[in-house]
């Protein structure tokens, strides 16, 4: 039998954005990025879709291994 889940209500979805926006960019940073997205027609899913295109799966993998180490050394 399906599961079916609960959506969770916007008012929430909205806390948890800001909280990773803020935790991870920093106020100032989160406000700019809020506001770019606000000013200029988005489409989020076509981002998404090409924003890796000109970054190799090897530098994505470095990347993403420097920004973890530099998160664990901040705690």
């Amino acid at each position: 039998m399906e599961k079916i889940l609960a959506q969770k209500p916007d008012s929430l979805i909205k806390q948890e954005g800001m909280n990773i926006l803020l935790s991870t960019m920093g106020k100032v940073e989160a406000e700019q990025f809020i506001s770019l997205i606000i000013r200029e027609p988005f489409d989020y899913t076509q981002w998404q879709e090409t924003l890796f295109e000109e970054m190799s799966l090897e530098e994505l993998s470095k990347k993403a291994m420097k920004y973890y180490e530099e998160k664990k050394n901040k705690q």
